[in-house]
């Protein structure tokens, strides 16, 4: 069916413009795909020139599509073209010796502009998009095909909405490849209703789960790594070689600034050493976290995560989060865990130790590089500290055979080995010690010596 275009349709606005270049051979794929795996409303634009979109538009929920006569690094402002949209998607080949690849970035130069767009600038990212659409690509990529995340680079810079390119490669083959084109195309597709940008979570004062990035490859495993194992996105990435076109971080404070504001975030992962960075990250007042505290405080809201941090310990410093943290956001007291309880505990299972705890408690601290519950915990209240000592108790329980939990003390028994019994009966120490200890009798002398004949109560009291 052909419109006019200033005839209105049944059709929403398309909150998505889909960029389509007639100069990329895999954007003209993956166009082909879009037009085969939905239905598409059609309207002709006649008021602009080809370069600038015109002719067929195509418009189906959620979406508008527009082909360029240009290759996408040069199409500076291109969201003006399309119905006011929230995310701008240029469907692209990728070119490299990387092989058959499915793969997503934002755009910009954090140096001078080589392909297109202004020198020093860059685009206003998609984090939350690009997670989503990267998850996409890994459940429809062809077998042989990769997924992967790139860094900033390249053109445009000035698209005038939320962006990001979505691409085929590595070479003709694969831009030519149907099946790739058609993964990618439902990929974009699976951006229906999905913002640019993840929600705050605490009113419009709080921040984003965004990250800049900071280090590493042209090719980024490990800020692709965060976005598919955590509930985290990642705006704008300067690689080591953006970093070196970026020069003295200090004397670029305006760059390294709107990489955050065009990522809408508020924290940093910066990948190797890079302690100039850093520091003038810092300087701008922006937080560098640790991948530990990215996944740390996955689930736990982040206003939360900054009181306890700033009562307790930091979680770079150990601190870890229960599952009742887990969307919290009402008050907390910090409380002791009994000392000897604990260790006994931990001796006995160390795993069970800590589910104990991680079932109770808000946060707790960790020794020996969290490989132990520390003895500080937070709770929601005083009486949820009775609730750990009786998960410690439960612990206690695989080991003794009776737990009482008192007011003031868990008092522990247990029928156990008894060397100074073992020698009055002439066992002589070794292994008939060790025999006799795991419940099995021994022969001394011709004489039989039963386990039950050389134990006796044990009791451990625990002061709580």
């Amino acid at each position: 069916m052909t419109i006019s275009a200033d005839e209105p349709t049944d059709e929403s606005d398309g909150h998505v413009a889909i960029v389509v270049s007639a100069e990329d051979r895999a954007s003209e794929q993956i166009y082909e795909q879009l037009l085969a795996v939905t239905d598409w409303t059609t309207m002709s634009d006649d008021e602009r020139t080809s370069a600038e979109g015109s002719g067929d538009v195509y418009r189906t929920d959620g979406f508008e599509m527009r082909t360029f006569e240009d290759w996408h690094l040069e199409l500076d402002g291109v969201a003006d073209v399309f119905d006011d949209p929230d995310l701008v998607v240029f469907a692209s080949r990728h070119s490299g010796e990387t092989g058959p690849l499915l793969t997503a970035h934002h755009t910009g130069n954090f140096g001078s502009a080589e392909y297109g767009g202004e020198d020093r600038a860059l685009a206003r990212a998609a984090p939350n998009a690009e997670s989503h659409v990267l998850d996409a690509l890994a459940e429809y990529a062809p077998e042989d095909y990769e997924v992967g995340m790139e860094c900033t680079h390249h053109g445009p810079t000035d698209v005038g909405a939320p962006s990001l390119f979505v691409e085929v490669g590595s070479g003709p083959d694969q831009w030519d490849d149907s099946d790739a084109a058609g993964a990618v195309a439902r990929a974009i597709l699976d951006l229906r209703g999905t913002a640019p940008d993840a929600p705050r979570e605490d009113g419009e004062s709080s921040a984003r789960r965004h990250l800049v990035g900071f280090g590493g490859n042209h090719y980024t495993p490990r800020f692709e790594r965060v976005v598919r194992e955590t509930d985290w996105a990642v705006g704008h990435i300067a690689a080591d070689w953006g970093l070196e076109a970026l020069g003295d971080p200090a004397k670029a404070d305006d760059v390294l600034d709107a990489a955050f504001e065009e990522s809408n975030a508020e924290y940093a992962l910066i990948d190797g050493e890079h302690p100039a960075v850093e520091g003038a990250i810092d300087a701008l007042g922006y937080t560098v976290v640790s991948e530990t505290w990215l996944r740390a405080v996955e689930d736990v809201p982040l206003p939360f995560v900054r009181c306890v941090e700033n009562s307790v310990e930091t979680v770079d410093d150990g601190l870890r989060f229960g599952t009742q943290a887990m969307g919290y956001d009402g008050e907390f007291e910090v409380v002791e865990i009994p000392g000897h309880l604990l260790d006994e505990a931990q001796g006995i299972d160390r795993e069970a130790t800590r589910k104990a705890v991680e079932a109770v408690a808000l946060a707790f601290t960790t020794e020996q590089s969290a490989t132990l519950v520390g003895e500080r915990a937070v709770v929601a209240d005083g009486n949820d500290r009775e609730a750990l000592i009786d998960g410690l108790a439960d612990v206690l329980r695989a080991d003794y055979d009776e737990v009482i939990v008192e007011a003031a003390h868990v008092v522990a028994r247990k029928e156990a080995f008894d060397p100074t019994l073992a020698a009055d009966a002439g066992v002589p120490e070794g292994p008939k010690f060790g025999t006799l200890a795991n419940g099995q009798a021994v022969e001394v002398d011709g004489e039989t010596v039963e386990p039950e004949a050389v134990t006796r109560e044990r009791e451990v009291t625990f002061p709580v």
